[in-house]
């Protein structure tokens, strides 16, 4: 007789407790999925747009003049850049043409060098230059 009351008083935890899996948070947020991630919505249902707030933005870098375009070598990926290297608004960080200098030898990607380098963008890498599209640096000469 004990155990059929263990068995039937875990049976019903269970039930409750798969009941309440797919359940909100109570105030009409929807829980988050089993990934960690949060639910997809559709955008006219999450309320009025607040003017405040900017839009977020893509992840595709802004354009720029044709002589600031770097050009793309037969390698695949590949990226090749040639400028002068200034130095970015926060300590250590190289910027070139927009993009900031990840790795890469220091002593030849000083402040000032005229240099050519090869490497690859990462706009989704982050970074705490604050400045810039990450480009790795694969290779780097001075101009």
């Amino acid at each position: 007789m004990k155990t059929t009351r263990i068995i039937v008083a875990a049976l019903v935890t269970s039930a409750a407790l798969s009941a309440c899996g797919g359940q909100g948070t109570g105030d009409a947020t929807p829980a988050p999925s089993p990934s960690g991630g949060s639910a997809v919505t559709d955008a006219s249902s999450t309320g009025p747009v607040d003017p405040t707030v900017p839009a977020p933005s893509s992840s595709v870098p802004p354009s720029r003049p044709s002589a600031g375009r770097p050009s793309i070598p037969p390698g695949v990926g590949a990226t090749t850049l040639t400028g002068t290297v200034e130095a970015g608004v926060e300590p250590g960080c190289r910027m070139l043409d927009g993009y900031q200098l990840i790795g890469g030898p220091a002593d030849v990607l000083a402040a000032g060098a005229k240099v050519t380098v090869t490497g690859r963008a990462q706009p989704d890498m982050l970074t705490t230059c604050q400045q810039g599209i990450p480009f790795v640096v694969e290779s780097a000469r001075r101009a």
